[in-house]
């Protein structure tokens, strides 16, 4: 089954705090992070299947009956280690997870990324670039 697709852009201010969660988590050495919040908003329990795969150096996490991945028996998430390389996530790195409820999403963005495009903003706010 394929992974369904990213939800279409949106503008900024129609998003509401229902609609995208967003959660900082460290992952264990094994890969796991702990987010029982979010997981408590998407419906997933322990033992709910995933499908888990890498798109544009995020992690894309979605429900599937037929999923090779599954919430741990404590509220944990997978990170296979092959997503985590191909992502760049390195250990002791904090992820930015953000949860999209209404599509059934969780998606697992590595600190690296939301660092450039922090920087980005903020280099445009100080009046770094010309495009004021």
């Amino acid at each position: 089954m394929p992974m369904p697709a990213l939800p279409a852009r949106v503008s900024p201010s129609a998003i509401t705090d229902a609609a995208l969660l967003l959660w900082m988590a460290l992952p264990a050495r094994c890969g796991r992070v702990s987010v029982q919040q979010l997981l408590r908003a998407l419906g997933w329990s322990p033992y709910h299947r995933l499908d888990i795969e890498t798109r544009h150096g995020m992690i894309i996490i979605c429900s599937a009956n037929d999923g090779l991945h599954q919430v741990g028996s404590r509220g944990d998430l997978p990170l296979p280690a092959n997503a985590r390389h191909m992502c760049r996530i390195e250990p002791g790195q904090p992820v930015l997870l953000a949860a999209i409820v209404a599509h059934d999403l969780l998606v697992v963005h590595p600190v690296s990324t939301v660092v450039r495009l922090l920087a980005d903003l903020h280099t445009h706010l100080a009046g770094g670039d010309n495009d004021r």
